[in-house]
């Protein structure tokens, strides 16, 4: 029998296309094979996420607001012949900081352990290594990470400003406050954020400081203090202080503050989560209690509520709960923010008076005294119901970490109060700390900078 050529075509092609579809359906399950592995990592591997990338960089705008924020504070509660010279100071750390946190600072903070964990070693200098992959344990980019902490590094060493203003040379500012960003922020923040292990580590025993209490503000406060008491009292003090020359401007100061602070405790969570929403909320209501608490005890010792109390009570409650917001609830931070005006009250009305020190603008008093409260504050109120806390406190039955807070805070002391002393003392002898007594007289807008912040008609 004769074959159909039209059939033996069709089979052929049918083969074909048959071989074809087999070679094309192989070549598919290679390449899912391959695939595979890759797909597997990337659901076990961390990876960034855009709603907690965008409230960290939110964040990161809003504490460096508080910079500024400062900035008006302060210039309002000094004489008018020195609110220029506040400003350049605080704007100076924001540029200075910047500079050094970058180059060395982050890695000094957050590199692994050098010299038994005294300080961050030299991983991360001039941010080597550090790109736009999650940080560890984050899912924010490394290079959010570090800005972010950049942040807390413009602010803290600004804060001392407050305790020596009026008197000291601009020069002297900014080799005090560069160094020291150096060689006391950098390690204490190592001891407790930046993983170190051994003796000098104080979060890895424990301690609770979510976002400054000892790091911040003990380690400014104490500082601070150290560098009042070296550089003397100013001309004239107490008596001859005039009062805030311009209270407007430290009102609108501590809005701002209040405000950033937001970002500077809820950014702390590094996510969008419930842990960030807890610190939103004890932030508002420490302050709230702080404020009141100032209030109603001038009232009750001066016969009137002053605004300036008002304020400065305010403050007292921001620095207070910082080490505690991860940690104490709503109900806690009513105890932690009534305390510290309690605290910081007795420190500025009594204790500074007694001693006789010229803490310009209360700096020990209210962030060192309120900072030291907050941190043993975590230790009263801390509660595992907290989201992302599963640490309780004295009064939820674990006593231990009021002494694991007490140690943190003692070290935190003591290397602030020794290191400062001695750049402080290296300064003056190199190129002199204090400004003449003619420039102090004068003022140091003018004598500082060149410049004047109101122009007066007689």
């Amino acid at each position: 029998m004769r074959s159909n050529p039209q059939v033996k075509e069709v089979t052929a092609v049918r083969g074909a296309d048959g071989r074809w579809i087999g070679v094309l359906l192989l070549l598919t399950l290679c390449l899912l094979g391959i695939g595979a592995r890759p797909l597997a990592a990337q659901e076990t591997a961390p990876a960034i996420d855009s709603g907690d990338t965008a409230w960290v960089l939110a964040a990161s705008a809003l504490v460096l607001l508080m910079t500024p924020g400062l900035a008006f504070f302060y210039g309002g509660l000094v004489r008018r012949k020195n609110v220029l010279s506040i400003l350049a100071q605080c704007f100076l750390c924001m540029a200075l900081m910047t500079i050094l946190w970058v180059l060395f600072g982050f890695s000094l903070a957050f590199g692994s352990d050098a010299f038994g964990g005294l300080v961050g070693g030299g991983d991360y200098f001039f941010l080597s290594g550090v790109g736009f992959e999650p940080w560890d344990g984050t899912t924010i980019p490394a290079q959010l990470f570090m800005v972010f902490q950049g942040m807390f590094a413009i602010i803290t060493p600004a804060l001392m400003i407050g305790a020596f203003a009026e008197r000291m040379k601009f020069s002297a500012i900014c080799w005090f406050t560069g160094l020291w960003l150096l060689v006391v922020y950098a390690p204490v923040c190592h001891w407790v954020w930046g993983g170190a292990e051994g003796f000098f580590g104080l979060g890895d025993d424990g301690a609770l400081d979510f976002a400054g209490g000892t790091v911040v503000h003990i380690n400014a406060g104490v500082s601070a203090l150290v560098a009042a008491i070296l550089l003397g009292r100013r001309q004239g003090y107490p008596q001859g202080i005039s009062p805030p020359h311009n209270l407007p401007f430290a009102v609108l100061g501590t809005g701002l503050l209040w405000f950033g602070w937001f970002g500077f405790n809820a950014g702390s969570a590094l996510g969008a989560n419930e842990s960030a929403a807890n610190a939103f909320v004890v932030t508002h209501v420490a302050t709230a209690a702080a404020a009141a608490t100032w209030g109603a005890l001038d009232w009750f010792r001066e016969r009137k509520p002053t605004l300036l109390g008002l304020i400065t009570g305010a403050v007292a409650g921001l620095v207070a709960i910082t080490p505690a917001c991860g940690s104490v609830n709503a109900m806690g931070a009513l105890g932690v923010g009534a305390g510290a005006s309690i605290a910081g009250y007795f420190a500025v009305t009594w204790a500074k008076v007694k001693l006789g020190y010229d803490d310009s603008l209360d700096v020990f008093g209210v962030h060192g005294v309120a900072g030291i409260w907050g941190a043993v504050g975590a230790g009263l109120w801390a509660t595992s119901g907290v989201p992302g806390n599963d640490t309780d406190g004295l009064f939820y039955g674990n006593a231990a970490q009021v002494l694991i807070q007490l140690k943190a805070v003692l070290y935190t002391v003591v290397w602030a109060g020794v290191v400062s002393f001695v750049l402080l003392k290296l300064i003056d002898l190199v190129i002199g700390l204090r400004v003449s007594p003619d420039s102090e007289r004068i003022g140091l807008d003018v004598t500082e900078h060149r410049e004047t912040a109101y122009t007066l008609v007689d």
